[in-house]
């Protein structure tokens, strides 16, 4: 497994992947989560993926998709500053170059079913690496992310703790709440030891026909 950054810049050279995680994303968050989103067919999209995003895309070594997430400048319109403001108490939204936010972290388990030594999905950790990867590209040091406390145990299993921001909320049927990632080289180091690889996981979007 390896992954992949896209930008607006690739979306035309790489529709079938960016379909495959629509789908994905709707199976995840509307049909097992049962969260209040929106899809369309089989996929699932909101306003956020109108604004230019970049997505983290995990490739399994057969080329199909394994696992994703959203990624955002926190200069502009933001999940946590306008859809999800209560979730930061007395807290003002971040507002810098600095930080990023994630979303729509997801993880197709069937296809990504071999486990790393603490039982979490090694997939999971590859996605984890290239956050901080993705991060650190665009020198930036930290995430900013809305997510429930499922995940939040996660992370901390993980090696990657939340930092959270205020305490969690009732969401329809889901703890939510706001926190920060840091990209530190303890946690990039502790998502390559997890992941079991020794390096970056990160290629460029020209690779990836060539990876597959």
């Amino acid at each position: 497994m390896h992954a992949v950054a896209l930008d607006n810049r690739q979306f035309g050279q790489h529709l079938s992947l960016l379909t495959e995680m629509y789908r994905l994303r709707r199976r995840v968050f509307k049909d097992r989560l049962d969260w209040a989103v929106s899809v369309s067919g089989d996929m699932e999209l909101d306003v956020y993926d109108a604004l230019n995003p970049t997505y983290l895309l995990v490739i399994s070594d057969e080329g199909s998709l394994v696992g994703g997430v959203r990624l955002l400048p926190t200069m502009g319109p933001t999940m946590l500053a306008d859809t999800f403001p209560t979730l930061l108490g007395e807290q003002a939204a971040p507002h810098s170059e600095k930080i990023l936010e994630s979303s729509r972290f997801c993880v197709d388990t069937k296809l990504a079913s071999e486990l790393a030594e603490n039982g979490l999905n090694r997939a999971t950790f590859i996605l984890f690496a290239a956050m901080i990867e993705g991060v650190r590209a665009v020198n930036a040091e930290s995430i900013v992310t809305v997510t429930d406390t499922r995940m939040e145990r996660i992370l901390r299993r993980a090696g990657w703790p939340l930092e959270r921001i205020a305490p969690p909320q009732r969401l329809g049927q889901t703890m939510a709440l706001a926190g920060y990632l840091h990209a530190s080289d303890q946690a990039l180091a502790a998502m390559y030891r997890n992941a079991d690889i020794e390096g970056p996981v990160l290629l460029a979007p020209k690779s990836i026909q060539a990876a597959a």
